[in-house]
C-alpha cells in the first residue's frame, strides 16, 4: 500500500512539474512571437505607411508588397540570395573535405594544424574588416562589385568551421572506407559514395549554417556595399529605409520586407529541421 502511495505520488508530482514546464513554454513561445506577429500585420496594413499606435489594421491590403516589388529591393533580394546560395554550396564543400581530411588522415603537424585554426577562430572577425576593405578595394569589390567581394570573404576561411563535421565523421566507423580501399575506391569515391550517403544530417546542417550566415549579414556587408544600391544586399537596403527622412513613408513596406526576408529561411527550417538536430547532436558526440 506504502509502495502504491509512494508511486502515485511520484506521478502527481511528475504531472505537476511536466504542466509548469509547459506553461512556461507557451509563455515563452507566445512573449517570442509577438514581434513577428505585429511585424506580419503591419505589413497588410494601408491606410497610412507611418508608425501608429495600434497593431491591427484598419485596412488590409497588399499594397506594401507591390510596392516592395516595384523598388530596389528586388535587386537587393536578388543579391542577397546569390551570395547565400554560392556561399552556401563552397562553405559546404571546403568544410566537409576538411573534415573529412582531419578525421580519416594522419599526418604530421595535424594536431599543431587543428589547434592553430581553432585559436584563430577565436579572434573576433570585427579586428580583419578594416585590412579586408582594403584588399576587396584594391581588387574592385566593393561597392557596386560588393557582391562576389563579399562571397570571397565569406568563403575564404570557411574551412576552419570544421569541429561539428568532423566529430560526425570520426562517429563513422572507418572499417567502411578501408573496405572500399580494398575494393578499389579512391578517397574520393570513398567520401562522395560512402561518407556523404551515412552523414547526410550533417551535410544538411553545413548547408544551412553556411546559407543563414551570408542572408542574415549587416554589419560587414554594410561596411564593403556602402554608398550604392546596386551591391546592397537586402539588410543593408532595408535599414536604410529606417532613416529619418524616409521611415515615414517607408516603414509598412519595411515590414512587408521583413515578412519576406523571413520566408526562405523559416521553409527551409521546417523542412530540414530534423537534420539540423541530428547533425548537431551528431557531431558533439566525439570531436
Amino acid at each position: 500500500m506504502n509502495n502504491q502511495k509512494r508511486h502515485m505520488g511520484l506521478k502527481a508530482s511528475a504531472r505537476i512539474s511536466n504542466t509548469i514546464i509547459y506553461v512556461l513554454l507557451v509563455v515563452i513561445s507566445v512573449v517570442w512571437l509577438i514581434p513577428f506577429i505585429c511585424i506580419v500585420l503591419q505589413s497588410f496594413r494601408v491606410e497610412n505607411t507611418w508608425q501608429v499606435g495600434y497593431v491591427i489594421p484598419q485596412k488590409w491590403g497588399w499594397d506594401n508588397y507591390i510596392a516592395l516589388w516595384n523598388s530596389d529591393f528586388k535587386r537587393r533580394y536578388l543579391n542577397t540570395f546569390i551570395i547565400a546560395l554560392v556561399t552556401a554550396a563552397l562553405q559546404t564543400v571546403f568544410v566537409l573535405c576538411m573534415s573529412y581530411t582531419l578525421s580519416r588522415f594522419r599526418f604530421k603537424l595535424r594536431a599543431g594544424l587543428m589547434r592553430f585554426m581553432l585559436i584563430l577562430g577565436m579572434f573576433p572577425g570585427m579586428l580583419t574588416m578594416i585590412i579586408l576593405y582594403r584588399v576587396l578595394k584594391d581588387l574592385g569589390l566593393t561597392q557596386a562589385n560588393a557582391v562576389p567581394g563579399l562571397i570571397l570573404v565569406y568563403v575564404a576561411s570557411s574551412a576552419m568551421g570544421y569541429y561539428v563535421s568532423k566529430g560526425f565523421f570520426d562517429t563513422i566507423p572507418k572499417s567502411l572506407d578501408e573496405a572500399a580501399r580494398v575494393d578499389g575506391a579512391t578517397r574520393a569515391q570513398v567520401l562522395w559514395k560512402i561518407i556523404l550517403p551515412l552523414a547526410k544530417p550533417i551535410v544538411i546542417y553545413t548547408i544551412l549554417t553556411a546559407f543563414m550566415g551570408p542572408w542574415g549579414d549587416f554589419v560587414f556587408a554594410r561596411y564593403v556595399s556602402f554608398g550604392t544600391s546596386s551591391g546592397m544586399n537586402v539588410a543593408v537596403g532595408m535599414y536604410n529605409w529606417l532613416n529619418l527622412d524616409q521611415i515615414g513613408q517607408r516603414y509598412t513596406m519595411f515590414c512587408a520586407g521583413g515578412v519576406v526576408v523571413a520566408i526562405p529561411v523559416t521553409i527551409l527550417f521546417m523542412c530540414l529541421q530534423r537534420y539540423y538536430v541530428e547533425g548537431v547532436t551528431g557531431g558533439a558526440v566525439k570531436g
